[in-house]
């Protein structure tokens, strides 16, 4: 027990390092490192269904796909070049719809279900990360790149799942979704957004692009966008009878393990952010 928390604390350090760096450092390395995310987490996805035996899906061009997409949309986002880029993108998409007419699968309407959701369901949160990373300046006429959004994104995320887990553990009684999680209790997860929401505070006063009420909208529409994730991610977990959906982050599963409250955040996010501006 001792050796697995020293692996899982290791883990999570060097998990949290290279996340933050790659975010911070520049937006290369921002590109360079959601990319490579995006590739891992749709082959990661797809072997998970292969492994069902119901669907059979292509994990290279799908994780190309993916990888595709997300530089797409950086380019796209930092205007770096126009609509147009999306066109392979389509090409992609359309290639793994019609080989399915040749072949000859057992489940070909499954295997275009599976490979339309590692886009939706996977693919597009990451490369959504450009929409809060890229921001244009109309005044100034340019683009510019702003860590802090994404980053955020995250903070949420790991506040409120410490939050969540040591209030739960302390006062944890009422479960918040016994079926799918029976772990989880209404008590850690308010805990969790509090921790969320204290946070969100702090960035307000050093980055105060947004105020401090819109930061703690920001904060609690992750966090509980971010739970329905979490819970996303277990309900299909327990439907293919899996403990992890991989082994690739000792002591911390895979990367869908570490992502899955992200995958539902993210878009949550992008779509606060946008609502902002209407009001």
């Amino acid at each position: 027990m001792k050796s697995n928390f020293v692996q899982r604390t290791i883990t999570g350090v060097l998990f949290v390092v290279v996340l933050v760096g790659g975010i911070l450092l520049s937006p290369i390395s921002f590109g360079v490192l959601f990319a490579l995310i995006t590739v891992l987490a749709v082959r990661e996805f797809g072997h998970l269904v292969n492994n069902s035996g119901q669907v059979e899906i292509n994990r290279n061009i799908t994780g190309l796909a993916g990888a595709y997409l997300f530089l797409a949309l950086m380019a796209f986002c930092s205007q770096v070049t126009d609509a147009r880029v999306f066109l392979p993108y389509l090409l992609l998409l359309l290639y793994l719809m019609i080989t399915e007419l040749y072949l000859k699968k057992k489940n070909p309407l499954g295997n275009w279900a599976f490979t339309m959701l590692s886009q939706l369901y996977v693919a597009l949160p990451f490369a959504l990360l450009n929409v809060l990373a890229f921001h244009n300046d109309p005044t100034a006429g340019s683009v510019s790149y702003n860590p802090v959004l994404p980053l955020s994104v995250f903070i949420f995320l790991w506040l409120s799942d410490t939050g969540a887990y040591c209030v739960g553990s302390l006062w944890g009684k009422h479960r918040l979704f016994e079926r799918i999680s029976p772990k989880k209790s209404w008590e850690g997860s308010i805990g969790g957004g509090v921790f969320a929401v204290a946070a969100s505070w702090l960035l307000a006063c050093f980055f105060p692009f947004l105020n401090g009420w819109e930061w703690t909208g920001l904060a609690l529409t992750v966090v509980v966008f971010g739970t329905w994730g979490d819970l996303t991610e277990s309900l299909m977990k327990r439907q293919l009878g899996i403990k992890d959906s991989g082994n690739i982050l000792p002591g911390h599963g895979g990367i869908l393990d570490r992502f899955d409250s992200a995958l539902m955040a993210i878009p949550a996010a992008v779509v606060y952010l946008y609502a902002l501006t209407l009001l």
